[in-house]
């Protein structure tokens, strides 16, 4: 099969290698010839507000994407890369592997020699640590998240970072794993380039933070180029320091990255039949179909279903704000309602394990998360789902009835009406949300779908208080080094509640003392069998109070290529140890540097 593909990869890279695709750069039309330039979809959503690595709302997914799974580094960069397939970190701006002192309190890393930004000057330990000052000063995602665990990022000298962990009363570390998950998530900003932006904006942090970062300086190895509401373009930085023989020791293959803004997954998709897409981070349906069937130059990480490494749990928060889902039993009665091996054959077209086959708890399919609890203590919570009787008699105990006759049910003498929402295009999750609307006329509560564009969705289900979605799917924590811990903390925890532009998590707005103890602990707790029962005690609080439930098992990144003008990307059988997080998360991005043409 892949000799298939491969011939007709070489065909139809004849028709596609001399094209050209115009753009305007201003008032100057420039041009993109198509052996020069890989380009995506399903990565951006809308056109982008800026390039300000500080800011939560630049809503530019290729440019600025700081995720513990491995963050996006082909402009802005980390110190380490994260690898999904071994837990590894590569050192990238860090020179060599990073320093626990003895009582496992403190980090030290070096930065390397040759590590410059673009301007020429070197990237220093004064970078690193005024990068996560002016986070925490900024009440960014990155400085909310991580200043309950770092208590100071200092430079020893030019090179020399000593990262300080926040101390329990006990003298320990509050989390370590954070501090690992700090090395491979969270970008290095230019210390001078900072100060040049709190000047401009008077120090004002929401002026820093709005800003578009039009003269920003990077260290990666592409820069901004061209952005628009149909296309977001970047181009190699040719002086970039990476090539250097410390690094990578070559400039990556593509002079141009590029992403047509697409209307939904269907027209991505289609560009990726017509190859003019190389590499497609969107759920396909049937996805074998495009090489069994219509005998297309396409495949993906793996040959075989689920096609990805499922890593993901895709869920439904309820909107505790809303008065009726603060009822548990309206909650999981909803939840147990739903038909997921629907969701799994009509969203997910079979490329995601059931949940017979792994059944739900806080934990992904993985070996290793789903030995951390006892299955045994939780089974009687678990449900796996289009149990209509079981809500319905659930929703009755609880008093919650219908008493005019209507067909639907009441609460404090309203009828229920809900919404499900996530964001237009996402096909995938449309259709799961479709089937979560149908759960409920299952029994007796109205529950409509609602699909917004993502530029306003994503402010407004990461704002402190909203009531525009009651039902509504956001992501969870994927492969990271602080798994399932990581996890617990973004469904449950509720340090969360009342941050403004919260993207870290629990975007119901859930509250429970007992679970944040249990977050509390877990990272301090070395006895193996009392970490085991505090990962299940936590399962068992989650499966109770129901404040979300996931639907579906699912890669952090899905990874179609289209090998009719580029070749050589990273397969599961290739043995290059490259994970297939689209050529430009974590150590994903080492595949732009043995891309090949096919028709060179």
């Amino acid at each position: 099969m892949k000799h298939t593909r491969k011939i007709l990869s070489l065909l139809l890279a004849l028709m596609l290698a001399c094209s050209l695709t115009i753009v305007s750069a201003g008032a100057e039309t420039v041009e993109l010839p198509r052996n020069e330039t890989l380009y995506f979809a399903g990565q951006q959503w809308g056109s982008i507000n800026g390039w300000n690595p500080l800011s939560d709302d630049m809503n530019n997914a290729m440019g600025i994407t700081q995720d513990a799974g491995g963050a996006r580094t082909i402009m802005y960069e980390t110190l380490y890369m994260y690898n999904m397939l071994d837990g590894s970190l590569t050192p990238l701006i860090a020179d060599g592997d990073f320093v626990w002192n003895d009582a496992h309190t403190e980090i030290t890393v070096k930065i390397k020699p040759a590590a410059k930004w673009s301007d020429g000057t070197p990237i220093t330990a004064q970078d690193v640590a005024y990068t996560f000052e002016t986070n925490v000063k900024l009440g960014n995602a990155k400085g909310n998240g991580y200043k309950p665990y770092v208590e100071s990022v200092t430079a020893v000298d030019d090179s020399t970072v000593l990262i300080k962990a926040m101390l329990t009363d006990a003298g320990v570390a509050v989390n370590p794993l954070q501090l690992v998950c700090f090395l491979e998530e969270c970008y290095v900003v230019q210390k001078a380039w900072i100060q040049t932006l709190e000047a401009r904006c008077s120090n004002d942090t929401t002026a820093m933070k709005n800003d578009a970062a039009e003269d920003v300086v990077w260290s990666g190895p592409y820069t901004k180029y061209f952005a628009n509401d149909q296309k977001v373009v970047l181009i190699r930085d040719d002086n970039y320091w990476g090539q250097d023989a410390s690094m990578w020791g070559s400039l990556p293959v593509p002079k141009y990255i590029a992403h047509v803004i697409y209307a939904d997954n269907a027209a991505g998709q289609s560009a990726l039949k017509a190859g003019e897409v190389d590499v497609c981070q969107e759920f396909i349906a049937n996805v074998q179909d495009l090489w069994l069937k219509d005998g297309l130059p396409i495949s993906t990480y793996l040959n075989e279903a689920p096609y990805g490494i499922c890593v993901n749990m895709p869920t439904a928060w309820f909107n505790l704000d809303i008065p009726v889902l603060q009822n548990a039993s309206v909650r999981k009665a909803i939840a147990m309602a739903v038909d997921y091996d629907a969701i799994n054959q009509n969203a997910m077209t079979g490329q995601s394990p059931t949940f017979a086959d792994v059944p739900r708890s806080c934990m992904n399919p993985t070996a290793g998360e789903q030995a951390t609890f006892d299955h045994d203590a939780v089974k009687d919570l678990q449900w796996v789902g289009n149990d209509i009787e079981g809500a319905k008699a659930l929703l009755e105990a609880a008093g919650i009835v219908d008493s005019d006759g209507d067909g639907w049910r009441e609460f404090n003498g309203e009828k229920i009406t809900l919404n499900s929402c996530c964001p237009n295009g996402w096909t995938d999750w449309m259709a799961a949300m479709e089937i979560v609307a149908a759960a409920g006329k299952s029994i007796g509560i109205e529950i409509t779908t609602e699909f917004p564009e993502w530029s306003v969705y994503q402010t407004i289900v990461t704002a402190t208080t909203q009531t525009d979605y009651d039902i509504f799917m956001m992501w969870t924590d994927s492969a990271t080094p602080a798994q399932p811990w990581g996890r617990i903390r973004m469904m449950m925890s509720s340090e969360f509640i009342g941050v403004e532009g919260n993207w870290s998590g629990n975007w119901g707005h859930y509250s429970n003392a007992r679970i944040d103890e249990i977050i509390k602990a877990i990272p301090t707790t070395t006895d193996a069998t009392e970490l085991k029962n505090l990962y299940t005690e936590a399962v068992q609080i989650y499966l109770t109070d129901v404040p979300s439930f996931s639907l579906m098992y699912r890669p952090n990144k899905f990874h179609a290529v289209n090998e009719s003008v580029w070749t050589n990307f990273p397969d599961s059988t290739d043995g290059r140890n490259i994970p297939p997080t689209d050529c430009t998360d974590g150590y994903g991005i080492a595949a732009l540097y043995a891309l090949e043409l096919v028709n060179p």
